[in-house]
């Protein structure tokens, strides 16, 4: 089967940094990919060369069968483009924003109405269709520029941080809205910082970082390759003592972060025990998950850049 997305040997260079250097990925058709990275790991440069935004250094690039950036023209008639801000034109309705999106792609009136009623009902706007801009929250403005991106019926669908500042309520109503196309087949392509919600949606994930990649693979995968399964948080006064003292044999490896000792352990027994027997100390167990993974492998500090 074709992949929807080729990248090989993928390089940007500003300068004398290479912001991204010898990437390779390949995105299959029907999955949701995620690419992930801390800020500055190269993630939305290799994502504008694959839109055709930004002119690689080197490599070589094939979307939906399109040689990027030598067709990309082509290439952009079957993609549909979710922004991490929302670019809506408040000075029109729903309905008229989703019209004039679908003028740039050549799409008649007539046939533009009878893709309307799918768009509003996708969204779940069908009651906010003469609605304007300023009338809507901020869930509204993320599903109605999610259906804005269907306006052309695209096979590929590349969602830039789909769900940042929303609310729970609307983000989960988001993640099943993805889910539907999923259902209906399209391919997504999806940058998030959320772990939950690569986890949940999914496929497969890339790991990026100072420009390379590091693993791909499916979250449950890259949670039993790289992590121990069970994970401690313990806190409190005293934490660093009873961490030399008791978790070394019981943890395959710990790492304090702040005034949080992370105890990553197969059976997290021994260590539970050991903790009920110092009551000033406090403690959360919990399964590894998909964020563990991440910062195991790109580290816990914070980066602004």
């Amino acid at each position: 089967m074709h992949p929807i997305v080729s990248v090989r040997g993928l390089r940007k260079v500003y300068g004398e940094r290479a912001v991204v250097d010898g990437v390779d990925l390949q995105v299959r058709p029907g999955e949701c990919f995620g690419l992930l990275g801390p800020n500055g790991a190269g993630k939305t440069t290799t994502l504008r060369m694959m839109l055709g935004l930004t002119p690689p250094t080197a490599g070589e690039l094939e979307v939906l069968g399109f040689a990027v950036p030598a067709q990309v023209q082509k290439m952009h008639e079957r993609l549909g483009i979710v922004p991490q801000a929302d670019n809506l034109d408040p000075d029109f309705t729903v309905t008229e924003n989703l019209r004039v999106y679908a003028g740039y792609f050549g799409i008649k009136k007539r046939e533009f109405l009878q893709r309307l009623p799918a768009l509003l009902e996708f969204a779940q706007l069908e009651h906010k269709a003469d609605a304007t801009i300023s009338s809507l929250s901020g869930g509204m403005k993320r599903r109605l520029t999610i259906a804005r991106a269907l306006v052309n019926a695209p096979d590929l669908v590349v969602l830039d941080e789909p769900t940042t500042g929303l609310d729970p309520q609307a983000r989960q109503l988001i993640w099943r809205r993805l889910r539907l196309l999923l259902a209906r087949g399209r391919t997504l392509i999806l940058t998030t910082h959320y772990m939950e919600e690569a986890e949940r949606l999914c496929d497969r994930v890339a790991i990026m970082d100072v420009g390379r990649i590091l693993v791909v693979g499916s979250p449950a995968e890259l949670m039993r390759d790289h992590i121990e399964r069970e994970v401690v948080e313990v806190y409190g006064p005293g934490v660093e003592d009873w961490g030399r003292a008791h978790a070394a044999g019981k943890a395959a490896r710990t790492e304090l972060v702040g005034e949080t000792l992370f105890c990553y352990a197969e059976d997290e027994a021994p260590l539970v025990a050991s903790l009920r027997e110092h009551p000033q100390l406090r403690f959360l167990h919990r399964r590894a998950n998909l964020e563990d993974v991440f910062l195991k492998l790109t580290g816990k500090e914070l980066r602004d850049d």
